[in-house]
């Protein structure tokens, strides 16, 4: 059995040492390894969202910032 994060039933924080309860998908790719429309994610409790955010804008690897209810209700959205 495959784990994955956004789509577990009780999704944690990806910010270290948390284990909150995530709520958002922080979608992103680093150019250098991954193509364009390659999206790695991390997901965050409200507490940890723009910290994690502003880690990834910062290196230029931040694509989007979705609520992860909307993100499991992409079509396709698989990580």
């Amino acid at each position: 059995m495959i784990f994955d994060p956004v789509y577990d039933e009780n999704p944690i924080c990806s910010a270290k040492g948390c284990r909150a309860t995530a709520v958002w998908v922080l979608a992103w790719n680093n150019p250098k390894l991954h193509t364009p429309e390659r999206r790695k994610t991390w997901i965050a409790c409200d507490e940890h969202r723009q910290h994690l955010a502003d880690f990834l804008d910062l290196r230029g690897f931040l694509k989007e910032v979705v609520a992860l209810d909307e993100w499991n209700s992409r079509p396709g959205g698989t990580v």
